[in-house]
């Protein structure tokens, strides 16, 4: 499970940096767009992003920026079976793992995907971008962020035992030590 945090706190630490970046993404998807010809669709799948980037990118700054979400989807994929395979789990975090999985699935249609508050990232989209071309794509990170977020907080609630719970259960105070909190009746030897 410690595994499983870090790693996540790594990514969302990429993510952050990569969310200062939004306004080169969207730009870079334009140009490569425009570059292929391809502008009235709008960008629907991770798929589509790398073939932007592996075919129709010529700007280092673009290419850097779509590689960056590529590479967040990638990792994002690793840690999701990372996350199946660290606890059985039950019902809610299998649904979870797979909302993640068909999500970053390569081949998924992002177009309908909208990422809601508190997530502003569609909100510094213009209307059309918003609506049309670029919405799931910038939506899709946000909210496997958050199915991800989920899965730990179920987790750490319903299936890891705490220990500090389980001691708490005990009828010894951590401060007697082993002795007893008070001496029987009748019971003068300690």
């Amino acid at each position: 499970m410690n595994e499983v945090l870090e790693t996540l706190k790594k990514i969302e630490d990429k993510y952050k940096l990569f969310q200062q970046q939004q306004f080169t993404f969207i730009k870079a998807l334009e140009r490569t767009r425009e570059e292929a010809h391809d502008m009235i669709r709008p960008v629907s799948s991770i798929v589509q992003v790398q073939c932007y980037r592996d075919h129709h990118c010529f700007n280092a700054t673009d290419r850097r920026v779509l590689n960056m979400f590529v590479s967040l989807c990638n990792e994002l994929r690793c840690l999701s079976q990372k996350m199946e395979t660290a606890h059985a789990g039950d019902s809610v975090t299998h649904g979870l793992l797979e909302k993640c999985k068909l999500l970053l699935n390569d081949s998924n249609d992002l177009t309908a995907l909208r990422a809601t508050y508190p997530h502003r990232v569609v909100n510094f989209l213009s209307i059309e971008e918003s609506k049309h071309r670029y919405g799931g794509v910038v939506s899709l990170l946000p909210i496997v962020l958050d199915t991800m977020r989920a899965w730990v907080t179920h987790s750490k609630k319903y299936l890891i035992p705490n220990e500090k719970e389980c001691e708490r259960c005990k009828y010894e105070d951590p401060r007697l030590g082993k002795k007893a909190p008070w001496i029987p009746p009748g019971n003068t030897s300690c």
